[in-house]
């Protein structure tokens, strides 16, 4: 199960990050860029930290609060989830 979510991890970080250098690409040619809402759907699925550093990095989308905040916040809650669900998987929860 570990090695499936390390693996759904890496596959769905990767195509965010992907994602926002396609969308930079596209965009210094003016062409059709992919929609903020897919961006954030990325994000949400799991892949916020991969998309948060590849905009810092390439400098794309870092004047929109929607992502300079939403995507750390988005992050802080999958942590949060995983966290609880740690605790919820080992049994660490008082009776």
């Amino acid at each position: 199960m570990r090695i499936f979510l390390l693996i759904y991890l890496g596959a769905v970080n990767l195509l965010a990050v992907l994602a926002v250098v396609w969308d930079k690409r596209k965009a210094r040619r003016g062409e059709w860029r992919i929609r903020e809402s897919t961006l954030l759907a990325l994000a949400a699925i799991g892949g916020s930290l991969g998309m948060y550093m590849a905009m810092l990095r390439i400098r794309h989308k870092t004047k929109h609060r929607k992502f300079m905040v939403g995507l750390p916040l988005i992050f802080l809650f999958q942590l949060l989830v995983a966290g609880f669900a740690f605790i919820y998987i080992h049994g660490w929860l008082p009776n």
